[in-house]
């Protein structure tokens, strides 16, 4: 990819805040359809992560969610909606409503990445 181009990532939280390379297991519930994916995630953000997923699986673009991050024994759910999904198996979800235990949770994993990265 050129310096001209944007990866996908970069479509959730438009910039506002850095991302970084996390991978965890995940589950994104449609929250009106009720179908479930069990997935991994490629990248986080205090506003988003990416998921990445086969494209035939993927979740149309404004679809509200529900998402479960499990990794290193700690757990972290928000409620989100789909901001992109992508023919390279890529689907971003923008977090709309975190629990304040879970924004702990999401914290302090980006606190250990940003430090894993200096």
């Amino acid at each position: 990819m050129d310096s001209n181009q944007k990866s996908p990532s970069a479509h959730i939280g438009r910039q506002r805040a850095p991302r970084y390379g996390f991978v965890a297991s995940i589950e994104v519930l449609d929250l009106e359809s009720d179908i479930r994916l069990q997935e991994r995630t490629a990248d986080l953000s205090l506003y988003g992560c990416c998921v990445a997923v086969a494209a035939q699986k993927s979740f149309p673009t404004g679809t509200r969610v529900r998402i479960r991050i499990v990794h290193g024994g700690a757990k972290f759910a928000a409620i989100g909606r789909v901001a992109y999904s992508n023919s390279d198996g890529e689907m971003g979800i923008a977090f709309v409503r975190i629990e304040e235990s879970d924004q702990t949770t999401l914290e302090k994993w980006i606190s250990e990445l940003r430090e894993a990265k200096a």
